[in-house]
């Protein structure tokens, strides 16, 4: 997991740097407020940032003000570091938009308890997107499906007729056949796609993935 990292004091700045690259991270390290919030704005950028209050050009609050007035489709959890101590200024910094607040001098267990409730709390937050995400999907999924069938069924019906019609030597006959099978296979594919109860991709060409349909539905009740 990433996380950035924004202190302008480097003794301070190289500190933490290390202790977050001991316990697994990966660190972003920015030296002010602004160069915080610039990076935060990039692809890829990470989803936990602990922010000094007290840095130039912008400080931890007001990044916390900046970002929260944006709409990100990734979520953030921003942790303040600060000598404050009272509960104004808690009040303050939780209210500028910060998730979490660490009084200076932290306790490194306290620091790691409150990274991983973060981390924790992103994880969810993601998890949740992911499940929306897929239920519009299934949504529009079963929509198509069902403006399919109507249009399927009547393709269906006209070619049982047709068949019915034809001898056995009828040149058409064969051709009708494959009809019937290419629409008795999609009425299939569009019911198993209206049973898909979860998400489940497999490889697809190369470094991507598409949905595995028959992993994915409901088995059909017989």
């Amino acid at each position: 997991m990433k996380i950035l990292i924004a202190e302008d004091d480097l003794t301070s700045r190289t500190m933490l740097q290390a202790i977050l690259g001991k316990w697994g991270y990966e660190v972003i390290v920015t030296c002010d407020g602004a160069e915080a919030y610039a990076a935060l704005q990039q692809e890829d950028t990470p989803q936990l940032a602990l922010l000094d209050w007290e840095m130039p050009v912008l400080d931890g609050a007001a990044v916390c003000r900046k970002l929260r007035t944006q709409k990100s489709y990734d979520p953030l959890y921003l942790i303040l570091l600060t000598s404050r101590g009272n509960r104004e200024d808690i009040v303050l910094g939780l209210e500028a938009g910060a998730d979490d607040y660490i009084t200076k001098p932290y306790d490194n267990h306290e620091l790691r308890a409150r990274i991983s409730v973060g981390s924790r709390m992103i994880r969810l937050r993601n998890e949740l997107r992911e499940r929306d995400k897929l239920q519009g999907m299934l949504e529009m999924a079963g929509a198509v499906c069902h403006e399919l069938n109507q249009p399927l069924q009547s393709v269906s019906a006209f070619s049982e007729l047709l068949l019915m019609n034809l001898g056995d030597n009828d040149p058409n006959l064969e051709m009708l056949k494959n009809i019937r099978g290419g629409i008795e296979r999609l009425g299939k594919l569009t019911r198993k796609i209206m049973n898909i109860t979860r998400y489940q991709s497999k490889p697809y060409l190369e470094k991507s993935k598409i949905i595995d349909i028959e992993a994915a539905s409901r088995p059909e009740e017989r």
